[in-house]
């Protein structure tokens, strides 16, 4: 019944007759203020004012606090919003609100990182291709090392399912491709610096000529990079980071950082934009894709200044209320 009443009222909208409903979409990201996720905020306006819509963007202050993520998504789902945007935090403990949702028939995006659960009926899929980042860090890797060198990789996060696809690919891509590098240690990630500075500097030390790491979290990155400045002699190992554009500060990405190579990163703005794109054909009863994955940035030194990255790394303050919106 409720989808039903969803496509007449987004069709009244639609045609300019009858009373007006604007379409209400909330847009939850792992956390709020983020030079990762603010280009999402972007995108999303920016789709919302197209359409005439009504965007409430909410998240976390942190990005592992999972439990206000959850409680946020059931008070979405609480007040009858006509679809629902979502970056989880953490696969597993996401669904069931999710689920939730989907029960009420509420068109859901997932946006970042996949859950477990099958896309179809009002679940969607805009995330990051996970495999294809994982190949171009091991085309970047193959680059540093004229293909034969070490490297290790650390912040493998079981819960953050695209740092297991990303590791998977790389892997692969390495074996088949690269049979002269070596990934001599995986180590797992947390959400501590201080935890990820010291698993850094413990592989450093049992790899004392390790040539490269690649780094699955951005928190990850942060220490591994504390772990190398520690350790002076060590600067001639690089590192790759993912999605290390938060942490790290877009406008100084590279400065004061010798060992970084290179960010590769998901294209959130693109995510947001999309997401909220889909949920508007779906409540018009047009037909969507289930699943869009987007292509990742590889950002360097040499085009991190490039208007392209400039323009998907962008917070546009520009879109009105640039803070938590009110629930409307």
């Amino acid at each position: 019944m409720r989808v039903v009443c969803l496509a007449c009222a987004a069709a009244l909208w639609a045609s300019g007759c009858g009373s007006h409903h604007q379409i209400r979409i909330a847009v939850i990201p792992p956390t709020d203020g983020t030079a990762q996720w603010e280009p999402a905020h972007t995108g999303a306006e920016t789709a919302a004012g197209q359409i005439g819509a009504s965007i409430y963007w909410n998240a976390p202050t942190r990005e592992d606090d999972v439990e206000a993520q959850i409680a946020l998504v059931n008070h979405v789902v609480s007040e009858n919003y006509d679809g629902l945007v979502l970056a989880p935090d953490q696969a597993l403990a996401l669904e069931t609100p999710v689920r939730r949702a989907l029960a009420l028939g509420i068109p859901t995006v997932i946006i970042g990182s996949p859950l477990s659960i099958s896309p179809g009926g009002d679940l969607f899929y805009i995330v990051n291709d996970d495999f294809e980042a994982g190949h171009i860090a091991a085309q970047r890797v193959a680059r540093l090392l004229n293909g034969r060198g070490t490297v290790a990789i650390l912040g493998i996060n079981p819960d953050v399912a695209s740092t297991m696809i990303r590791t998977r690919a790389f892997e692969e891509f390495v074996a088949r491709d690269y049979p002269d590098i070596r990934i001599v240690d995986r180590k797992m990630g947390s959400f501590n610096v201080p935890h990820e500075q010291q698993v850094a500097e413990d592989t450093l030390r049992t790899n004392p000529r390790l040539n490269v790491i690649v780094s699955q979290m951005p928190i990850t990155t942060d220490g591994v990079l504390a772990a190398l400045d520690a350790s002076p002699k060590r600067r001639s190992t690089k590192v790759i980071g993912f999605d290390s554009v938060d942490s790290l500060g877009y406008l100084g990405l590279f400065d004061q950082r010798p060992a970084l190579d290179c960010v590769i990163q998901q294209d959130t703005r693109a995510m947001g934009r999309r997401a909220i794109e889909l949920i508007h054909a779906k409540l018009l009863g047009k037909s969507v894709p289930a699943m869009v994955h987007l292509p990742p940035r590889l950002i360097t030194r040499e085009n991190v200044n490039t208007p392209e990255i400039r323009q998907m790394l962008s917070m546009d303050f520009e879109l009105g209320h640039w803070h938590w919106s009110p629930i409307q």
